[in-house]
């Protein structure tokens, strides 16, 4: 049995990991998916990523803020060469980030990904932050377990 801490330690590891990610969005019943660049926030309970206003993503977004946010970590390596080899699915809702009040979001996902500032500070572009839910954690084909955020949060192991 694996321990919440140890999970809580994977997904730490692959979020601090993995700078990208596949933002899924709906609308109408349509699907639509999107690369994102993320930057995880609060150990994982938010992700922010920046898109512009005038995309299919943000249209859908501000439809529908339920999304899921796949992170693939299958072929990240952990310090000793070990594979981590699992994917990681984030399931929450989207909120805009007011940069003017919460200027160090920005200040985090710029320092992340360097080479989006002059992106950032078009005039279209919106800060987002999906705020997580739960993750469903994949290792293979049956193993794949889902964990609530509020559980990785409060409920550490003991010993």
């Amino acid at each position: 049995m694996t321990s919440t801490a140890s999970i809580r330690d994977n997904i730490q590891n692959l979020l601090n990991t993995i700078g990208f990610a596949v933002l899924a969005t709906e609308n109408a019943g349509q699907p639509h998916t999107s690369l994102i660049a993320i930057t995880p926030v609060d150990e994982g309970q938010r992700l922010v990523f920046a898109t512009y206003r005038n995309t299919r993503k943000f249209t859908n977004l501000m439809q529908n803020q339920r999304v899921s946010v796949l992170i693939d970590g299958s072929s990240s390596a952990s310090p000793g060469g070990t594979s981590t080899r699992f994917v990681l699915s984030a399931v929450g809702r989207v909120q805009e980030i007011n940069v003017t009040t919460q200027p160090h979001l920005l200040g985090a996902h710029l320092q992340r990904h360097p080479d989006l500032a002059t992106f950032t500070q078009t005039p279209d572009c919106v800060l987002l932050e999906v705020v997580v839910e739960a993750y469903q954690v994949v290792h293979g084909i049956d193993d794949v377990t889902w964990w609530r955020v509020e559980d990785l949060k409060s409920h550490p192991d003991k010993g």
